[in-house]
């Protein structure tokens, strides 16, 4: 089973080395790894030109952003499973290896999701984080949440749903998935740790510099998935379903009373490294 991984790098050298080791330590055989920079200015191409080798691509040209570069590295791949990995993220050894055999022994499942460790820049864990069971009705009430880098999905799914769209700055891995399901895939939950997903004070999660657009972006989603505007009746619902998503998986209940939110990790300094 052939893999494709792309990166998309700009100017976080600080990292960019450790997400590349990463998948390259997988020692996954079959592996299609391309890379898309823009335009970095910080040293990433450099440290770009020393692993050219190791890549099936590498693109340096202008893009429209991070979902307009995916789509062009993307457009590239040969892989049967395909996964996408920020230049701040890494692979958790032998993820590759266990997405291919979760699919080998689900051959129904179009796109499956493990879970993660969520680091800060020094790699220190500062809790874990889970994916949520996923349909289009959860997610756009807030609990079907996907970890994208532990993310792996079949290539006949992300063509069907059309790749990303360029006009979403936000979340355009959130609106890859939402596509992926209103075009039939099939969607599962592996229960295995895949990646470390890296809160840090220029990550968009960590410093919540776009809380506006994320908001305009729900709501859009909203009404497309409901064919209506989000309602106040709706925080009924909501609340039912995060409810269950903590039935489902108590775990991360308790990562959140004993850590809090993933969102403000990066604002509270003091707990880092626990």
């Amino acid at each position: 089973m052939k893999f494709s991984i792309v990166t998309i790098s700009f100017n976080q050298a600080q990292f960019l080395e450790r997400t590349i080791v990463s998948v390259l330590e997988q020692g996954y055989k079959d592996l299609d790894y391309i890379i898309v920079d823009p335009g970095s200015t910080d040293g990433s191409r450099e440290i770009i030109e020393r692993y050219r080798s190791h890549f099936s691509h590498v693109l340096l040209e202008p893009d429209q952003g991070a979902a307009d570069g995916l789509n062009k590295g993307f457009a590239l791949a040969t892989g049967e499973v395909m996964g996408f990995l920020n230049s701040d993220d890494t692979l958790l050894p032998g993820t590759l290896s266990e997405a291919a055999q979760f699919l080998r022994e689900h051959p129904r499942v179009d796109v499956v999701s493990g879970d993660c460790d969520v680091t800060d820049e020094r790699d220190h864990v500062l809790r874990e984080s889970y994916s949520d069971r996923y349909s289009l009705r959860r997610y756009v009430y807030g609990v079907g949440i996907l970890i994208q880098p532990s993310t792996f999905f079949r290539a006949a799914a992300y063509r069907a749903a059309g790749g990303f769209n360029v006009h979403n700055r936000v979340a355009w891995d959130g609106e890859l998935f939402a596509d992926m399901a209103r075009t039939g895939a099939r969607f599962a939950r592996s229960g295995r740790r895949w990646s470390c997903y890296r809160l840090h004070g220029t990550s968009i999660t960590g410093t919540g510099k776009l809380d506006a657009l994320m908001k305009t972006y729900h709501a859009r989603m909203f009404e497309r998935v409901m064919g209506r505007p989000r309602k106040r009746a709706d925080l009924l619902p909501a609340l039912a379903y995060r409810v269950l998503k903590y039935l489902e998986t108590p775990r991360a209940l308790q990562q959140r009373v004993l850590r809090g939110p993933v969102y403000r990790r990066v604002l509270t300094p003091q707990v880092k490294g626990q």
